[in-house]
């Protein structure tokens, strides 16, 4: 092994590297069905059985800790499989109390879960693991990075090592984190680094895992000569097999593995022990030394029999006794005595064999469904102490009949299986006298100290609670008003130094400390310019988003709605004015179409050449023309020219072409004019038209279309002959299908809607625009760009006209869209307000202006919830009209989804919710009905004109009739499912050093499987092109198909006679023939449909290169293919910049191959023949001026020179100039002033001049660390078609408008789900611009794109809705708020609304209970007072609410004085502090604000830091004392809640496994006597589960810190993540102390970013937001210190105001 180990060391140090480099993130992104990943089953074994609360020897409870977890992922929606590999199960040799339990866990997860589990792969270097891994292409494999025993750690590092190299992905299996809706975990990516090590050592890796194969083979076989003689592995195996036969014969009915392990385990160990004594009088006969010494050591047989008696007792017990009565065995602590391990290992090593050949049972009745309890040590140890000391002492407890009978039956059947010597009789149970058990002075735990007190609530008197738990109070025990608990409540001690603090005045709130863009009432000149500057790029900013003009809009009265679907009839009553108007309309229409015609006469002539030249160039230019044109009468005029020049093209193309193939793309061209004409301008069309388009359609062989529209009499032969040369050869709807799928006609509305004036709108548009006007709320759910957007402007037009006082809030969900929709609404309207007022404003964390002086402010969720909260700000809420959600699925997002919850539930008006992807639109739809429900009611109980009320104080001077809007508590569901341009995909590959492109079917995603199960995914849709592949395919497979020919374009019905096929028919025709595709599945003929499934799908093509070096080559293939504009997706930071430097450098490099050698030299001679130039231009000037009058001579002479400038000047230019093609800009695009303006935003930023030099080649890249002038700078230039090139994150996909031709998917990532997918895809393809969208997979694997393309983007499920500091915040709200009525009612309704408890009762009382535990720990720590009015420090601590529980930790440290403590200054009466205290401030902040988990791996590094510590010093003593006093407090309250919630648990589930489903409930066992003497311990067993009791816990034990979730009762949905507790010490599931991450401090003392990234492994980007945020956080404290202390010099306030101007000085540096 020793020359092995420099390659297993080079191995450890590879995955050592990568560990603190690790991404802790979600596994489960948001969507439904995950990423197919494996688990290495060995890795789950060694985590579970490291569990803390699990002793040794209880298998049941380790089989809930297995089964706890797996439910948990398969409940997220976990798609795995486990693999447990043959060669690991060496690892298991030295720990042979493992084995049996390793064997059991495998049959277990076979036979009684529906897991998929794989052991046929010998190890993890074999040839077939290799070709699963490939095939099933999984995205992470779930394992562990330490083992039980340094060599299963070498297996795992083997696995983990070989996973790279397959490019899989490793998640840590410790560490994880799991909440309601995802599991947290460390991730490892495989990196390029890492397969190319595997590659270049493959030979030693193998050679060395050989080795330590051999070694561990060894080990096996050594651990068994001890043991069993010269009996070997395969005599073993042979002695279980022949045992287990035996056994057959004797209960040839069956039996279950309970009963059968007992009987053939005991036997076999007992025969085995026999030959193991034997052997031993054989050898010590020989040697008759140390007798002695032996005989003490081994004992007797029949002391041997006795153990197995027990233990058949035990096994006994196993089958009576239901859970819930083993759950209160008492506990002995005593360890079996060291003789009898010898026997205990053999036994182990017998279950083990038994175990392994259980498979030759197959047809024999054998109940495998207790796998999972096969044996339970501290029941047997039970047994064995009541044996030997109280039996012994003469307690005589009757076993019971039932048990008796079992028993005596089990130990019969030993007997018998024995044969070779005799074994006593089944009773007495003990015949020998010697004991098992080591003396104890306490062999009994005395569980009766654990029993948690159950603490009384104190009763409090408040509207708000009564209403929202009043239901509850009556069943709760109550403190008395004289109880200590209650009384030192009012004494609330606060120590002197607190005394001049005043805690209880209102704090400034987030709205106050934002940073104020711009001052409202400024009017200093030079300040008023920038405002003005501002405006006028929001302005230009807007416009590139859209080309809308600006609209003034000007308040008017409230009209009653009118009826735009009723019929307008027009004659009835016109008035003079509205004659005269139309008359003036009719007369300017004509004039308007007078010119149109002039200038089509003067442009015919040069297009109708074009078109004869180059009939492509041609007909863009004339579309060009009709896209400007409005005048249908000319209209048709250019189509029928156009017409007529594509069937003159199409005739001498066929007469050239003879036989050969043709282009049908003039057929295409001629056909589109076809439709056009039929299409838009029916009533136009002549007789003589009629017959030019017969004849058009004659020539392309469509004889019965040209029949049916003008049925001419010309003789057979003729057309026959003509048809054959001219004719295309296939039918007319497959023709239309299959070559001008994009071009079909989409079916629009031709009558205008005089709401909107730019467009005419679709059905589902109107219908929007309907709920608007009546002022209902809707959910929409609409592709991306198909135009949902609209309605919210026309909603914020409506209440811009209705008054200057209402307002709209918009809520985006990133900055990048705040800005981005802001510009938007500047650049749409403008409106003459009141001094002060504005028309729109912004709010984000960074900064805000005009937020609430506005009428339309667009903001993100957080600071909105800052402003519904904020007691003093409710006459402002009251103005909101309406509020626009948009992108609402990130109410299922990761982070900050309960924001998104208490907004719907809060606000009274109506809303919009916007949103392109989300599943179960129905039950959210229904979710918020009830909220609107709850409104009415609310609003009824107010009084019945609230709205008249609400608002009458508030604007006295507002019209009047502008109150009486109707409220309106209607929530509509408008869905529409259909994207304007089809979406077609391709899979690049590489192939010799070139990349090529495959078209991708979408259907090739799917299985048979699949269809039958779920049909096809609604959203699954194909461009007609692709519906022809697929009919065409089903054709080729089924030769017999019975329905080919009614299936058959051009012969289906829908198709009958049609000249014009359009984009609603071809769906018709896709969505019949889906079906009939999944009746073949459904009807026996999956044979044929896997055929075409199989033959859609491309081949999979997976390269070995460094795919990512590739990228320029993609970027210049689709340019060559003109497929740009385009957008790269890519997931991580460091990727998106380096990908568009990589493109930058290749095109660079291309220039200087293609620039002539010459070409330098040139420049450079110009360069200095333009210096001598300009200084004799300068030296005649200076002569000039001196001479006053200027000679004509010199004169020319000067103008001469200037000319020779000049034209240097152009020459320079044009050689420095960059090649059309070694750029990606568009130069035509923008003009170079503008050009120059959005550069000037980003000169003095931290990335402007790296991306001012990208986009000067027509490259960007856009991710979330970019500043907003930056992103500003990318997305202007973007759309503007300057830049075709970018590359970004998924910060993109939350609706930036960034629309292109091309979308490219360059990197696999967790990040790339369903949701992801969809929102990105959704840029490809520009309305109005691309009828078809592309989206190209690069470097992604086959069944990942498969998984996108079918998956359902996720369902939206709720979080747990409250936090301690939210119920602190609303009972601010309720106490505080401006209208006391209206405040409490929004409190309740965030109380009683979530989505977590929608229609789920008993949620909803757990939450009930929650808020309760809240309040009750508010009142205690003096937050709240027993009204539930705010007290003490209530401000600061939900001022912090980001933090929470720091934020209570923090306030508990101020108030103990633990910060005057330390923050002393250097000398009396200095405002100065020294660096030791300052570092000391920090190192306590980052405890608190700034924790950063690390693996604990990472602990075992020999790595070198250079700039930082990196690992965070624990808290000092006096914070240390203080912090653990404070969490023992909390761990008593929230361990006396839990006994509470308890009463909630569905005991039933409780008493089963939650994964096999496995039950353990059953009649109690009543007529034993040593059953209740045995389980007599009921007290302590309420909130904790019954499984983990068996190792002995009881509800004290939740009282530990750290206590897993598992260990409370599932059912109640609490787990420890809910206890506002912080623990200094954080250990993983294998119980290694996790360090924390000590960037924050690190920086604090070197100031360096670059530090951070080589030490503490943090990305740059990541690391600035990081730190940003902490710095926010000490700036935050210090304002809120300052505005609560009068005192001017206090030290505290000092210290951290030097602290908060230290660490932004620092931050500005970098």
């Amino acid at each position: 092994m020793e020359e092995h180990m420099m390659i297993l060391e080079r191995m450890s140090q590879l995955i050592l590297s990568a560990v603190p480099k690790a991404e802790y993130s979600s596994l489960f992104n948001d969507f439904i069905e995950s990423e197919f990943f494996l688990i290495d089953g060995d890795s789950l074994l060694a985590t579970c059985i490291c569990e803390k609360s699990l002793k040794s020897g209880q298998e049941l409870h380790f089989f809930y800790l297995v089964e706890c977890y797996l439910m948990d992922l398969i409940s997220k929606g976990g798609q795995f499989a486990i693999v447990f590999f043959q060669d690991a199960e060496y690892a298991y040799f030295g720990l042979p109390e493992l084995l049996p339990l390793r064997t059991a866990l495998i049959l277990h997860l076979q036979h009684n879960t529906t897991i998929d589990v794989r052991t046929k792969f010998s190890g993890c270097l074999s040839q077939e693991w290799e070709i699963f891994l490939e095939d099933s292409y999984p995205y992470y494999l779930i394992v562990a990075d330490e083992g039980l025993t340094h060599l299963q750690t070498y297996l795992f590092n083997f696995l983990i090592t070989q996973s790279w190299a397959m490019k899989v992905n490793i998640v840590l299996s410790s560490g994880q984190t799991s909440d309601i809706l995802r599991l947290y975990a460390y991730l490892m990516p495989s990196m390029y680094k890492n397969q190319k090590f595997f590659k270049e050592n493959k030979e030693k890796i193998e050679s060395a895992y050989k080795t330590l194969i051999k070694q561990l083979e060894e080990c096996r076989i050594s651990a068994l000569e001890f043991l069993f003689g010269n009996l070997n592995w395969k005599n073993m195996m042979e002695e279980a097999c022949e045992t287990i036969s035996q056994l057959k014969q004797l209960w040839p009915e069956g039996s279950d593995i309970r009963r059968v392990l007992c009987v053939t385990s005991c036997s076999l160990s007992l025969r085995m022990y026999h030959h193991f004594l034997e052997n031993r009088k054989k050898t010590t006969s020989d040697e008759k030394t140390n007798i002695q010494e032996e005989e003490s050591n081994c004992l007797a047989l029949q002391e041997m029999e006795d153990l197995c008696k027990l233990h058949c007792l035990s096994v006994v017990f196993l089958l009576h006794l239901p859970l819930s009565q083993r759950a209160c065995a008492r506990v002995i602590t005593s360890h079996w005595t060291e003789n009898i391990h010898t026997f205990l290992e053999m036994k182990k090593w017998c279950d083990y064999f038994i175990l392994s050949n259980i498979n030759i049972c197959e047809f024999w009745n054998l109940n495998l469904i207790h796998l999972s309890d096969l044996s339970d040590e501290l029941l047997l140890k039970n047994i064995a102490f009541y044996y030997e000391n109280e039996n012994a002492e003469g307690l005589h407890s009757n076993l019971g009949d039932a048990i008796m009978k079992d028993y005596e039956h089990l130990w019969n059947t030993v007997s018998k299986l024995i044969r070779k010597f005799a074994v006593g009789k089944p009773f007495p149970l003990r015949t020998t006298k010697l004991s098992f058990l080591e003396e104890n002075p306490s062999p009994i735990k005395d569980t009766s100290k654990e029993k948690i007190p159950n603490l009384g609530f104190i009763s409090m008197s408040c509207e708000v609670v009564d209403k929202f738990v009043g239901n509850l109070l009556k069943d709760l025990p109550f403190l008395k008003s004289d109880d200590p608990i209650v009384t030192s409540l009012v004494k609330q001690k606060e120590f002197n130094e607190l005394l001049h603090w005043h805690s209880h005045r209102p704090l400034s709130d987030d709205y106050d400390r934002t940073k104020c863009q711009f001052d409202e009432k400024s009017r200093d000149p030079h300040y008023l310019r920038s405002v003005q500057k501002y405006h006028v790029f929001q302005r230009f900013y807007g416009n590139s988003l859209e080309s809308v003009s600006s609209k003034v809009v000007v308040t008017q009265a409230v009209k009653p709605k009118n009826n735009f679907s009723a019929p307008k009839n027009k004659k009835a009553h016109e008035t003079k004015a509205e004659i005269i108007t139309r008359e003036n309309k009719k007369r300017l229409f004509a004039k308007e179409e007078q010119k149109e015609e002039k200038k089509w006469s003067v442009l015919s002539f040069s297009i109708e050449e074009e078109m004869k030249e180059n009939l492509n160039s041609g007909i863009k230019n004339l579309e060009d023309f009709l896209k400007s044109c409005k005048s249908n009468s000319v209209k048709f005029r250019v189509e029928m020219v156009a017409l007529t020049a594509c069937l003159k093209a199409w005739k001498e193309h066929c007469r050239g072409k003879g036989e050969t193939t043709k282009d049908l793309n003039i057929a295409v061209q001629m056909m589109r004019r076809i439709h056009s004409l039929m299409e838009k301008y029916p009533e136009l069309l002549q007789e003589a038209d009629q017959q030019l388009i017969a004849k058009c359609l004659k020539y392309l062989g469509f004889d019965e279309l040209a029949s049916s529209l003008y049925p001419a009499q010309v003789s057979r032969d003729d057309v026959k002959k003509k048809t054959d040369k001219y004719s295309i050869g296939i039918g007319p709807v497959r023709f239309q299908l299959q070559y001008m799928g994009h071009y079909l006609i989409r079916d629009e509305r031709k009558d205008p809607d005089p709401r909107v004036q730019d467009f005419i709108p679709d059905t589902w548009q109107r219908e929007l625009l309907d709920v608007v006007d009546n002022n209902e709320s809707a959910v929409i759910v609409a592709p991306t760009s198909s135009g949902k957007t609209y309605a919210s402007y026309y909603c914020m037009e409506k209440v811009l006209k209705e008054s200057n006082e209402g307002v709209v809030v918009y809520v985006a969900p990133t900055k990048a869209l705040v800005n981005q929709v802001a510009a938007t609404v500047q650049n749409r309207f403008t409106k003459n307000l009141p001094n002060g007022e504005a028309l729109c404003g912004v709010f984000t964390r960074d900064y805000r202006h005009d937020a609430l002086n506005c009428q339309v402010l667009i903001t993100v969720p957080a600071c909105f919830e800052i402003l519904l909260l904020a007691p003093h700000r409710q006459t402002w809420v009251k103005r909101i009209r309406y509020v626009i959600f948009d992108e609402v699925h990130c109410l299922g997002g990761e982070i900050g989804a309960e924001v998104w919850e208490h907004l719907l539930v809060m606000i009274r008006c109506p809303f919009l919710a916007l949103s392109a992807t989300i599943s179960n639109p129905e039950h959210l739809t229904e979710w918020l009905q009830s909220v609107k429900h709850y409104w009415k009611q609310e609003d009824n109980t107010m009084g019945k004109n609230t709205a008249f009320k609400r608002n009458a104080g508030c604007y006295a001077n507002s019209p009047k009739d502008y109150f009486r809007i109707k409220e309106s508590y209607k929530v509509r569901l408008v869905l529409y499912g259909e994207r304007y341009n089809d979406l077609e995909k391709h899979i690049c590959s590489i192939k010799h050093h070139d990349i090529y492109f495959d078209h991708f079917h979408p259907c090739a995603a799917l299985t048979t499987d699949h269809i039958e199960k779920y049909g096809f995914p609604s959203d699954l849709t194909l461009s007609p092109r692709e519906t022809i592949q697929l009919y065409d395919t089903m054709f080729q497979f089924w030769e017999s198909w019975p329905r080919a020919q009614e299936f058959d374009p051009d012969k289906f019905i829908h198709f009958k006679n049609k000249i014009v096929v359009k984009k609603l028919d071809a769906r018709k025709y896709e969505e019949s023939l889906k079906a009939e595709f999944t009746s073949w599945i459904k009807n026996g003929h999956t044979e044929e449909a896997k055929m075409v499934l199989r033959n859609l799908s491309p081949e999979s093509v997976s390269s070995s290169e460094n795919m990512i070096r590739m990228f320029p080559l993609l970027v210049e293939k689709l340019r060559k293919m003109e497929k740009l504009p385009a957008l790269f997706f890519l997931f991580s930071l460091r990727d998106v910049e380096q990908t568009a430097q990589w493109v930058r450098c290749f095109l660079e490099q291309k220039q200087e191959r293609q620039r002539p050698p010459e070409a330098d030299k040139e420049a450079h001679d110009m360069i200095n023949k333009l210096r001598k130039v300009q200084k004799s231009i300068e030296k005649q000037k200076t002569m000039y001026e001196k001479k006053q009058k200027i000679p004509r001579k010199m004169d020319q002479r000067l103008i001469i020179h200037e000319g020779e400038r000049n034209n240097l000047l152009k020459i320079l230019e044009k050689n420095l100039e960059i090649p059309q093609e070694c750029t990606y800009a568009n130069q035509k695009a923008i003009d170079t002033e503008t050009l120059q303006m959005v550069f000037d935003r980003v000169k003095f930023s931290r990335k402007g001049a790296v991306l001012k030099a990208l986009a000067g080649r027509g490259i960007g890249y856009h991710h979330s660390s970019l500043s907003f002038k930056e992103k500003q700078l990318v997305e202007i230039l973007f759309r503007k078609g300057f830049i075709r090139v970018v590359t970004a994150t998924g910060t993109l996909a939350l609706g930036v408008n960034m629309p292109c031709k091309s979308v490219v998917f360059a990197q696999n990532s967790i990040y790339l789900d369903a949701l992801n997918y969809r929102q990105m895809s959704g840029r490809a393809g520009r309305r109005g611009q691309d009828l078809l969208g592309d989206v190209y997979f690069f470097d992604i694997p086959l069944p990942k794109i498969e998984k996108l393309i079918k998956s359902n983007v996720p369902e939206l499920k709720g979080q747990f809705p409250l936090s301690i500091t939210l119920v602190l915040r609303l009972m601010l709200l309720a106490s505080k708020g401006d209208d006391p009525e209206d405040a409490k009612a929004k409190v309740l309704s965030v109380l009683k609304h979530s989505l977590l408890s929608f229609k789920k009762p008993r949620v909803m009382e757990t939450l009930k209970l929650y808020f309760l535990f809240s309040l009750q720990f508010l009142v205690k720590q003096g937050y709240l007072d027993q009204e539930g009015k705010p007290v003490g420090f209530a401000g600061l601590v939900s001022h912090l609410h980001y933090h929470e529980p720091s934020n209570l930790v923090f306030v508990s440290f101020l108030v103990k004085g633990l910060f005057h403590n330390l923050c002393q200054p250097t000398r009396k009466g200095s405002k100065h502090f020294s660096q030791d205290v300052m570092e000391k401030l920090v190192l306590v902040l980052a405890n608190l604000f700034g924790r950063r988990l690390l693996p604990a791996k990472f602990r075992d590094s020999t790595v070198t830091f250079y700039q930082s510590k990196v690992f965070l010093d624990d808290l000092p003593e006096d914070f240390n004392d203080a912090l653990h006093e404070y969490n023992m407090d909390i761990t008593k309250d929230f361990a006396s809640f839990l006994l509470n919630v308890a009463k909630l648990a569905d005991m039933k589930q409780e008493y089963e496994l939650p994964l096999s489903k496995t039950n353990f409930t059953g009649k109690e066992c009543e007529d034993s006597e040593l059953v209740s003497h045995l389980m007599n311990c009921k007290e302590g067993r309420v909130a904790i589960s019954p499984f983990v009791c068996l190792s002995g816990n009881s509800d004290g034990d939740l009282l530990q810190p750290n206590t897993p979730n598992h260990a409370i009762l599932r059912t109640i949905g609490i787990n420890h993540a809910q206890a506002p507790v912080l623990w200094s010490q954080i250990f993983d599931n294998q119980g290694r102390r996790m360090p924390l991450n000590a960037y924050a401090l690190d920086f604090y003392k070197h100031g360096s970013l670059t530090g951070l990234v080589q030490d503490n492994r943090i990305n740059e980007g990541a690391a600035y937001q990081l730190l940003k945020d902490f710095a926010l956080t000490i700036k935050s404290i210090s304002v809120s210190l300052r505005e609560l202390c009068e005192n001017e010099d206090d030290n505290v306030v000092l210290a951290f105001e030097q602290l908060s101007d230290t660490f932004f000085e620092k931050l500005k540096a970098v």
